[in-house]
């Protein structure tokens, strides 16, 4: 039997991110718009984890899916094991993309370079609605032409202000599931020797290295896609 795919995007995206990697997956799969984002309007002050984890089991249970494997990128970490916790076997896998994973009670924020936070902290003073281009280059475009950095700036949006200080509740990473971490070796915003330090919180899990950088569903939509099809059947 072949297990849906459920693809959470990270902070500054919607779903609309999956775009190239969806049509290279065989197994069924949603891809969740977090409160806030795309098709799930909310009041961006009012969003918090919790409610971007009950936003997932929503859209997995909109979709009929009885197992899945969770698939969450970056900022995402801070979500998934909320999402462990409510669904407990219904996930049958859980996917780490270049995921931001705090230690439990401390923020995204807390764990960022002090070069990145403050990027951040700047972009928030100066109340910007989405991501400034020349961030997002550094961040996030390092390993994208400019064709595909185009188009991963069309896809930014604004992100809901509390989400980046809010403590993660990680307890649910207690759960039995299995779990692995795809590891960006090229990420510019969480470098690879910072994933590690997140792959012992969640558990000292199997590691596969993809030669990308955090944006890798746009830059290696077809060696991310090969990565997920392993974990559907």
């Amino acid at each position: 039997m072949t297990i849906p795919l459920v693809l959470v995007h990270g902070g500054g995206f919607d779903s609309r991110c999956w775009e190239l990697l969806v049509p290279r997956l065989a197994a069924p799969v949603i891809a969740v718009d977090l409160p806030g984002r795309g098709l799930r309007p909310a009041a961006p002050e009012s969003v918090t984890f919790a409610h971007c984890a009950q936003a997932i089991v929503e859209d997995i249970d909109a979709a009929g899916f009885e197992e899945v494997v969770l698939v969450g990128h970056s900022q995402a970490g801070c979500s998934l094991p909320r999402v462990m916790a409510l669904l407990g076997e219904r996930v049958r896998h859980a996917v780490f993309v270049a995921a931001l994973v705090p230690e439990d009670g401390r923020s995204s924020m807390q764990e960022l370079t002090p070069h990145v936070s403050g990027m951040i902290d700047d972009h928030v003073e100066r109340r910007r609605d989405t991501m400034d281009p020349a961030m997002a280059k550094v961040v996030f475009g390092n390993d994208l032409d400019d064709e595909q950095f185009a188009w991963c700036v069309e896809r930014l949006v604004p992100e809901p202000p509390g989400l980046p200080n809010e403590p993660v509740e990680l307890s649910g990473l207690r759960e039995a599931t299995p779990r692995t971490w795809v590891r960006t070796t090229r990420d510019a915003i969480l470098p690879p020797d910072m994933q590690l330090r997140f792959v012992e919180r969640v558990g000292r899990c199997p590691v596969i290295d993809l030669d990308a950088g955090h944006m890798c569903m746009i830059s290696q939509p077809e060696a991310l896609a090969a990565i997920l099809e392993g974990f559907v059947d």
